[in-house]
């Protein structure tokens, strides 16, 4: 602007210099000497008047000038403030964090997506490469930093590279950075100006997609996309399958895409079957289904597959997605076990037929050699060692009368599904049971302590309740020790579920549960070596007990005694 001024007031001096030189000149030839005051006067005015035209003619035409570089200037401001209103447009549009370095003097700025999609405030970003570098995650900024300056190096224009960026929050983003390098006369890298995309949903859904294609691939289960549609009225296209699609059928992918999941017909698919596909397609729903099919060696085998549809976010059908699983040895097992399940359910019935007829047909003889015992014993017979026999053999047939008992028992427990119950007076129940083993009671004078304060009343089966206490009484009597007198406690109470407990304790020889906690409750177990001892009577309690819906437990040990809690819902 001043070397301008100069060149103005240079360019009037001279103007105004010629014009009083020129007048001079002329105007000496036309006045004397005597109008010398006339003649200045004159001078002086003209050369005022034609140096103002030509003052007037400068600046007009500077005026000019400087309207023409004023509407430019206009012109050009308009263009930067349009063209910064189309970059912030572009920056909100795109989330993108635009980045201009000057590389020379390491000044770097950000724009307003530095705050929008990182968070940090105006005073926390750095103004210089060093922050930004800084912000890269650990396990990327070293890879970022040489590819970028290598980059540079290589004075190349496009630049690009995926890395973590640190959020105000310590948190981390991945950043899709894109940079254009601008350079000088002389090829020299002055600027860089980039923009930071948020791909991080991106990156996420990848790895997503990664997984669930890793799981896809590694899977055993077969699966088959499909088009939506039916093509020709037959099964929609297959579009993919996975590897174990192929172990599972012999068909290679390139055999299968384009096709249909028809091609696994074979004689014996069945038809309703495939109507039913078909109608879950009509009517896009999920369905889970069984069907034979062949493989490409034309092996038949069972096929459960479950069908699903796929929506887009339109909420328009796109896909179908098929899981399938060979479960041929699965049916072949199934078939086996109903098999099985067939035989021994006949087997069961033939027994218990079985046990029914020997029952019926040996309580006859049984009955014929009672009656016999009974008259012998009328006899006096004074041979000792034939006495000694038949008293033998008295016992025997006793024992093995009540074995038949038992068994008989057990089978109608077995037989019976429903079991009549009534109210019972426990206290009357247990005068019942010792008034049948007075005889052993006298014997073996037991001290008996009995506690049924809390329950008067069960709501039980009489029949089955009489014998569970008498053969667990018997035990007691049977199975007590030598070394101490028999003491028998029977309590019961009534828990907080409504159901009531019994429990029978004694100071018996016990049992070695140790060894026969399995086989406690068992048919034929025997855990003391007692000739009269027939391994039935806990295998006929805990069967009576389970017919009324009840449990029994037992704890025992060796020459400390035994003792069993029987719950009941009341």
């Amino acid at each position: 602007m001043k070397s301008k001024t100069n060149q103005i007031t240079i360019i009037y001096v001279l103007i105004a210099v010629v014009l009083a030189t020129f007048l001079y000149k002329a105007t000496s030839l036309y006045f004397s000497a005597e109008n010398y005051l006339l003649f200045h006067l004159i001078k002086d005015f003209i050369l005022i008047i034609l140096t103002g035209l030509a003052f007037r003619y400068i600046l007009s035409k500077n005026e000019n000038r400087n309207k023409t570089i004023f509407e430019r200037l206009e012109n050009t401001n308009s263009e930067i403030k349009e063209s910064n209103q189309k970059y912030d447009i572009v920056a909100k549009a795109t989330s993108d964090t635009i980045w201009d370095w000057k590389i020379p003097e390491d000044k770097l700025n950000w724009s307003k997506g530095i705050k929008a999609v990182f968070g940090y405030e105006e005073d926390q970003v750095g103004d210089n490469s060093s922050w930004w570098f800084g912000n890269i995650h650990p396990e990327d900024s070293i890879k970022m930093s040489i590819k970028l300056y290598s980059f540079i190096e290589q004075k190349t224009e496009k630049w690009q590279d995926e890395y973590r960026f640190k959020c105000a929050d310590n948190t981390y983003k991945y950043v899709l950075d894109r940079g254009f390098l601008l350079k000088d006369e002389n090829g020299k890298a002055i600027r860089m100006i980039g923009a930071l995309q948020d791909v991080t949903k991106q990156k996420e859904e990848e790895l997503r997609l990664k997984l669930l294609e890793t799981v896809i691939l590694q899977t055993k289960e077969s699966i088959v996309i499909t088009e939506a549609t039916f093509n020709n009225n037959l099964f929609p296209k297959i579009i993919y399958v996975n590897p174990a699609f192929t172990n599972m059928t012999g068909y290679e992918p390139e055999e299968v895409i384009n096709n249909t999941l028809g091609l696994l017909r074979g004689p014996n698919t069945q038809i309703s079957v495939l109507k039913r596909i078909v109608q879950i397609i009509k009517n896009k729903e999920e369905g889970l289904l069984e069907i034979k099919c062949y493989k490409k060696d034309k092996t038949e085998f069972w096929l459960r597959f479950t069908i699903i549809p796929i929506y887009s976010s339109e909420n328009e059908l796109s896909h179908w997605v098929s899981i399938q699983r060979d479960v041929t040895e699965e049916k072949n097992q199934e078939k086996e076990k109903e098999q099985l399940i067939k035989e021994l359910t006949q087997n069961n019935k033939d027994l218990k037929q079985f046990s029914y007829i020997t029952s019926h047909n040996l309580r006859a003889p049984m009955s014929n050699l009672t009656g016999l015992l009974n008259l012998i014993e009328d006899i006096n017979i004074e041979d000792t060692e034939l006495k000694e026999i038949i008293q033998g053999f008295n016992k025997s047939t006793h024992l093995l009368n009540e074995t038949i008992d038992d068994l008989t028992k057990v089978m109608i427990i077995k037989d019976n599904t429903v079991i009549e119950k009534e109210n019972l007076s426990l206290r009357e129940v247990f005068e019942n049971v010792f008034n049948q083993l007075t005889t052993q009671i006298e014997i073996h004078k037991p001290i008996l302590k009995l506690d049924l304060d809390k329950v008067s009343i069960l709501n039980t089966n009489k029949a089955y309740l009489e014998s569970i206490l008498l053969n667990l009484l018997t035990n007691s009597l049977k199975y007590k020790s030598n070394d101490r007198i028999l003491k028998i406690t029977i309590t019961a109470h009534q828990t907080d579920n409504n159901t009531v407990q019994l429990i029978f304790k004694d100071n018996g020889i016990g049992i070695d549960l140790e060894k026969n906690r399995d086989k406690i409750f068992g048919l034929y177990q025997r855990f003391h070596d007692y000739p009269d001892s027939k391994g039935l009577g806990l295998y006929l309690v805990k069967s009576q007990v389970e017919a009324m819906k009840g449990t029994i437990s037992i704890e025992s040990q060796v020459n400390k005694g035994t003792t069993i809690t029987l719950t009941f819902k009341n």
